[in-house]
């Protein structure tokens, strides 16, 4: 008689209902397009931060920062040039900026953090550091920028999922004036230019028209493509 592997059998089951979780997760998942008043726990923002903040980014670099605006008079003169009513309903906004431009002490920088992380001589990673400043110093500050705000897109992605995974609904925006921004910020002192904004919050169901609606994606065999 074959023996039952109960232990196996139950790490099956435990994985098979995480993926469940993370797909049902990602169902209920909407870009709440009107906020109730319900304000989200410090804890809660805390932890989608620190999500974003795990994110990948290439060579680990994150050449992007989030911004926190609780300020409500900030948030009035950036929901004023914007056709999203989400910057001033939602619990919290957030605002990603990325590098306007990288510079040799942005990557010095990142040496030193992972040799202190690591607990290894910042020495070790002199190949690593000339690979980095021989890619990256090579290209404009513009193509730098472009590059980074792909990476602050990356971390918006990490940051729905991890309010989505708290039940905490988020919308991202652009359609804002990203000059007015910067201003208001004082973005451009800090070498950092905005690109793309989160608001943090929960649906208003009654006046949310769309967010009992089904969520239309297009068939996986249609979307995705094996290549053998």
């Amino acid at each position: 008689m074959t023996k039952v592997n109960f232990v196996g059998l139950l790490l099956q089951h435990h994985q098979r209902k995480k993926t469940m979780d993370l797909l049902e997760t990602l169902q209920w998942r909407y870009a709440a397009k009107k906020y109730n008043d319900q304000k989200l726990k410090d804890e809660q923002v805390n932890e989608i931060l620190e999500a974003i903040n795990l994110s990948a980014t290439s060579a680990g670099l994150q050449p992007f920062r989030v911004f926190v605006v609780n300020d409500r008079a900030i948030r009035e003169e950036i929901a004023k040039e914007s056709f999203n009513t989400q910057i001033l309903e939602a619990s919290h906004l957030l605002v990603f900026a990325a590098f306007d431009s990288l510079t040799r002490l942005h990557i010095q920088d990142y040496m030193e953090l992972i040799a202190k992380t690591r607990d290894i001589p910042v020495e070790s990673l002199s190949e690593f550091q000339s690979a980095l400043e021989t890619n990256l110093l090579a290209r404009t500050d513009e193509e730098n920028f472009i590059w980074a705000s792909k990476q602050a897109y990356i971390g918006l992605g990490t940051g729905l999922i991890a309010a989505a995974n708290l039940k905490v609904d988020a919308t991202p925006m652009e359609g804002f004036n990203q000059e007015r921004v910067d201003e208001l910020l004082e973005l451009k002192e800090q070498g950092l230019r905005s690109v793309v904004l989160l608001s943090l919050g929960y649906r208003d169901k009654s006046r949310d028209v769309f967010g009992g609606m089904k969520k239309v994606r297009l068939p996986l065999d249609v979307f995705a493509t094996a290549v053998s």
